[in-house]
């Protein structure tokens, strides 16, 4: 039973994780724990959050609409790229166990903050190696959103690596289209569970609400922070959600 206490609670950690994930990554450090402790079983509590999350796409997007102008085709061929692959990453989430990925998380998360770090570097080997890996794209994005669908965790960091690195270099567009990317692959996914059930409503509606609230302020932080203090404070956040991860496999 889910509690007035409960409900601000998960508002108030859904404001938290929307700034956090849509400023950068890492939506899940302060979401999926937040779920485990209200008292939703691991499983439940990923339903929760995976729903919960596509509350962030309008907030974000909107907050956006700077870094997203003229982004509107490449959005539209991408995002459906996103859309299979959330929906593979949920259909994945209810015929597989809750804990096949649990060891291998960790280190994708890690992996994903460490790339981050060294986006500039990773970028300027891309460039010169430039035309010579066209599927780097697609292929990253799919395996992202499904994965992202399946269980998420670091999949907001892995993905604006990603944009850094093969789309734009310029942290606050990149980052933008990551928010909208793992956006659309989370209405696919929320599609799919909710269709499927069952969803623990009385935890996802409140922590969708303040995914809502502060996904609107993340973007307005990125534009305005400076982007090597950003990246750092976005891995720092990765490398401690991997730890986590780490520590407590079942979560």
């Amino acid at each position: 039973m889910i509690s007035a206490l409960d409900v601000a609670l998960l508002v108030l950690a859904g404001v938290a994780a929307g700034l956090v994930g849509s400023a950068g990554g890492i939506t899940s450090l302060i979401s999926f724990p937040a779920l485990l402790a209200v008292g939703l079983p691991a499983h439940a509590a990923n339903v929760a959050n995976s729903v919960g999350l596509v509350a962030c796409l309008p907030g974000s997007a909107h907050a956006s609409r700077p870094e997203l102008r003229g982004r509107g085709a490449w959005l539209k061929r991408w995002s459906a790229v996103a859309a299979i692959g959330g929906t593979a990453g949920a259909v994945l989430l209810l015929v597989t166990p809750d804990d096949v990925f649990a060891r291998v998380v960790p280190f994708l998360v890690a992996a994903g903050s460490l790339a981050l770090l060294f986006e500039p570097r990773l970028t300027a080997w891309h460039r010169q190696r430039e035309g010579t890996n066209a599927l780097a794209l697609p292929a990253g994005i799919l395996a992202l959103a499904l994965y992202n669908g399946y269980f998420g965790a670091g999949s907001g960091v892995m993905t604006l690596t990603l944009m850094l690195v093969l789309v734009d270099d310029h942290l606050p567009t990149a980052n933008a289209l990551k928010n909208v990317l793992i956006g659309v692959g989370s209405v696919a996914t929320a599609t799919i569970l909710v269709l499927a059930g069952p969803v623990e409503w009385a935890a996802t509606v409140p922590i969708a609400a303040g995914l809502l609230v502060g996904s609107r302020i993340g973007p307005v932080v990125a534009r305005r922070l400076p982007p090597d203090l950003l990246r750092v404070l976005i891995v720092v956040f990765g490398l401690a959600l991997a730890v986590d991860l780490w520590i407590n496999p079942s979560t």
